[in-house]
């Protein structure tokens, strides 16, 4: 199995990434449960990866992927730089304990 399907169907599921993703960049930190923060770091880690590189080609992609272009301005122009030197690995997921009505593990994701 390569991804978690998190009870939905295929376009639920991308619409529910490209809104986690959206919300994660805009505030860049976010409580969400375990297992959809596992799914948001790579793609997340991906979007920052073609942000570093800047030309219009990677913009349109990931304004493709998000959902506001202010959000995508953002990550070009504020979140990018900052990685610079990095190589990946640009988020942490710190375990917060079960959610109070399903017991759910719920997380904090956030940038490095």
């Amino acid at each position: 199995m390569a991804h978690r399907k998190l009870g939905r169907d295929s376009s639920a599921r991308k619409a529910l990434f490209r809104s986690i993703l959206t919300s994660f960049f805009r505030h860049e930190r976010i409580e969400t449960t375990e297992a959809k923060a596992k799914e948001i770091r790579s793609l997340a880690d991906e979007l920052i990866t073609l942000a570093k590189r800047g030309d219009l080609s990677a913009r349109r992609m990931a304004i493709a992927r998000l959902y506001d272009e202010d959000v995508v301005r953002k990550l070009f122009s504020e979140i990018a730089p900052k990685y610079t030197d990095r190589q990946g690995g640009y988020t942490r997921i710190l375990k917060l304990g079960p959610r109070r009505g399903d017991a759910a593990p719920m997380v904090l994701i956030e940038l490095v």
